[in-house]
């Protein structure tokens, strides 16, 4: 083509450019591509589909408005002899461009249309890919409602095409719709399908790999044979060395003693670490069992004091000392349904049992979701509340192990809050990978020495000077653990008598524009 290229023939040129860009295109080069498009001249016969090529490697660039750009100029062109080309791909990526761009109303229209024109052309596989976008679209919006019946349709058609990839994305989806259903049981069927397809479809992958490596092993093999003719040859000639030879293999069993010496002194540390770790565990499991049964009993205990006073206040019908003595139980019931949610979660983390699902959340909603539930107490106590989280965070994370972080952060802010004190829950400006989420409380505070424990990657719980404030530090221990598996980090500010910051550090979720 480049020889072709150098011919003064303006129309020849242009289908040497157009077939090279193909070729970078199937390539995966498509700055290359790019490039070659754009030397063809507006004159060339199939100009629509330089276009279009250029619309789709700028929408896996993700230029979302140059990719609509150029797909809005052939939306209108009418199908016919003249312009061979599938509209609705065409209406189709016009919809993914508007969902990129978060215009919404015109991404769900273009869809759609995308979808009714594949319908009536009972094109499969794109109906496949049109439902799930149309489904996405819903469920970014939390309309639930309208997306799983796509998503259901998706996973239906699935069964009728040979593609594992489509296979494995509808029954994912159906996977995480059953899961925010909490039907784990039918969720947990859709999981192993995915997993069968998503096997089967790295096993399709892997054949051709295989294939270049059999016929790399058997080029091998053969130079193998030349060698082992080539070596008999020289033993032929080095016989005379023998003794050279036999000294060499005298030392090589010597290296391999010291080698295996070695490795058993090594394996031997490795035995030792793995034991002390082991104990470190089991005095943890045990210390976690004496504190919580310790907080269990106290809480059953005082519990079971203030229900005596409360039935002995009922009788004298003293209004004012019933009304302290319920709140006091109130207090004391969530504490310990505190505890026991934090023990649960904790057990399930460390066994591995808890179901973890990563994914996009607006964290803005998740917090207020949160707050909901902690105005009242700090009402009762005569505590002061300000929000202002931002409304364009979107982070990458669990959502239950999220909502626990925030609800136990909450939870000992409101703890270590004196009367007419603040608490503030704010987003500090975020960096290109992370975003910053800030609990602020104008209680007790704590001295560096304390502020460094808590920051210390251990499993060891430990009570504190005031045991009617501090609980078991469990929760503590479980919001690190589970910022740690969402890939973030905890740092803390704090000082005494001024206050304390919790600082969540997440992931940022980067399709978000």
């Amino acid at each position: 083509m480049k020889q072709l290229n150098r011919i003064e023939v303006k129309e020849l040129n242009d289908y040497c450019h157009y077939f090279r860009a193909i070729s970078f295109t199937e390539k995966k080069l498509l700055d290359e591509a790019k490039r070659e498009f754009h030397m063809i001249s507006s004159n060339f016969l199939f100009y629509y589909k330089v276009k279009f090529s250029l619309g789709e490697i700028a929408l896996q660039q993700n230029e979302f408005k140059n990719a609509l750009k150029y797909f809005e100029q052939i939306q209108n062109l009418s199908i016919s002899d003249a312009y061979d080309f599938d509209k609705s791909s065409v209406l189709h990526n016009i919809g993914l461009c508007y969902l990129y761009i978060n215009e919404l109303d015109k991404a769900e229209e273009y869809l759609f249309k995308s979808a009714s024109l594949q319908e009536r052309q009972k094109d499969t596989l794109l109906l496949i890919g049109s439902y799930i976008d149309i489904a996405n679209l819903y469920y970014t919006q939390y309309k639930d409602i309208q997306a799983i019946p796509y998503f259901e349709k998706a996973y239906k058609l699935s069964k009728k095409v040979k593609s594992f990839d489509l296979k494995k994305t509808a029954a994912k989806n159906m996977a995480a719709v059953e899961e925010n259903r909490k039907n784990f049981q039918l969720a947990l069927v859709y999981r192993k399908e995915y997993e069968t397809w998503k096997d089967s479809l790295n096993d399709q992958n892997k054949v051709w790999a295989i294939a270049d490596l059999e016929k790399k092993f058997a080029v091998k093999q053969k130079q193998k044979e030349v060698d082992v003719l080539a070596a008999e040859n020289k033993v032929k000639v080095a016989e005379r060395n023998g003794f050279i030879i036999s000294s060499a293999l005298l030392l090589v069993l010597f290296g391999t003693g010291v080698y295996f010496y070695r490795q058993k002194i090594r394996n031997n540390k490795i035995i030792l670490a793995q034991k002390n770790e082991l104990d470190e565990l089991n005095a943890t499991k045990d210390k976690l069992f004496s504190i919580v049964s310790h907080d269990l009993r106290s809480s059953v205990n005082a519990l079971k004091t203030s229900n005596g006073k409360l039935m002995e206040n009922l009788e004298s019908k003293n209004f004012t000392e019933l009304d302290v003595l319920l709140h006091n139980n109130s207090t004391i019931a969530n504490g310990a349904y505190n505890l026991l949610d934090n023990l649960l979660n904790w057990a399930l983390l460390q066994t591995q049992q808890a179901y973890f699902y990563q994914e996009s959340l607006h964290l803005a909603t998740i917090v207020q979701h949160v707050e909901y539930n902690y105005k009242p107490l700090m009402l009762n106590a005569n505590i002061n509340f300000k929000s202002d989280v931002s409304k364009t965070d979107y982070v990458f994370a669990d959502m239950d192990s999220l909502k626990i972080i925030i609800r136990n952060m909450l939870d000992n802010a409101i703890k270590f809050s004196k009367e007419n004190g603040t608490i503030s829950i704010y987003t500090r400006p975020s960096s290109e990978e992370f975003c910053y989420l800030v609990i602020e409380d104008t209680g007790l505070g704590m001295n560096e020495t304390t502020r460094q424990e808590l920051l210390k990657e251990t499993l060891l719980l430990s009570k504190k000077k005031n045991d009617d404030i501090i609980g078991t530090g469990l929760g503590m221990q479980l919001c690190k653990s589970l910022i740690r598996k969402n890939g973030g980090k905890l740092e803390i500010e704090s000082e005494e008598i001024v206050g304390t910051k919790m600082i969540i550090i997440l992931p940022k979720f980067k399709n978000h524009g």
